[in-house]
């Protein structure tokens, strides 16, 4: 390999290495125009190849469409040590249900996600919002038009998975024992649930949670959003 290529993989390394998130191919050609994606690619598989036959301490990893340097696995244990805690702030319960529930049944609307919840949820999904995990990705062709809701890359950021593709299926949870709701709840159930929000306006629902607010702001965004760009 030329010195300059040699120059070039040093610096993607150094990247990887200062970088909090992936960086997509993108990002890197604003560093580097002169070189093409392929060559980038490359030289990306070069800094993997070189830590996999050293056994580092640190491996680099596709992620959500870019490439990340992390820990190695084996290493957990060391660093849990030093640490002595998890620095990732961990999601409640009840978030981490909504977020499974709109993960794999995407898009998915408030409606459908308390039919299978079984309880409210307004409170959870403007959590999720607000940390940016979830996103409004569109509206339901239903009397009231309700928002419907999708992950995003901090989504695959947060879990660690290159793309939706690398979700466990369901079929798995089963196997292992896990007691999964009814994840297709029936259509009524969906419509009646949807009655109700028609009745009982979304900014009533906000005092439930003070993250209501920040939900409700950003979905009145999009709504003008939308009133503009149909004037």
């Amino acid at each position: 390999m030329s010195e300059n290529m040699n120059n070039y993989k040093s610096a993607i390394e150094a990247l990887l290495f200062v970088s909090e998130k992936p960086i997509v191919v993108d990002q890197f050609r604003q560093v580097f125009p002169e070189l093409k994606p392929s060559d980038i690619a490359d030289l990306v598989k070069q800094v993997q190849e070189d830590y996999i036959q050293r056994n580092a301490g640190m491996i680099i990893v596709e992620i959500a469409g870019g490439w990340q340097m992390l820990s190695d696995s084996h290493a957990a244990g060391y660093i849990r040590e030093f640490y002595k805690t998890k620095s990732k702030e961990k999601l409640s319960r009840p978030a981490l249900e909504t977020l499974a529930i709109i993960a794999y049944k995407q898009p998915a609307g408030r409606a459908e996600v308390e039919v299978i919840r079984g309880v409210n949820s307004d409170g959870t999904v403007a959590h999720l919002l607000n940390k940016g995990l979830v996103k409004i990705v569109g509206r339901k062709e239903v009397p009231g038009r309700p928002f419907l809701y999708g992950t995003t890359k901090e989504f695959l950021d947060y879990f660690g998975l290159r793309g939706l593709e690398d979700l466990p299926k369901i079929e798995e949870f089963v196997q292992l024992g896990v007691d999964v709701p009814n994840v297709n709840p029936s259509t009524e159930d969906i419509q009646s649930v949807e009655a109700k929000t028609e009745e009982q306006p979304s900014e009533q629902s906000a005092t439930q949670e003070t993250s209501g607010a920040s939900r409700a702001q950003s979905e009145t965004e999009i709504a003008n959003q939308e009133l503009a760009s149909n004037t």
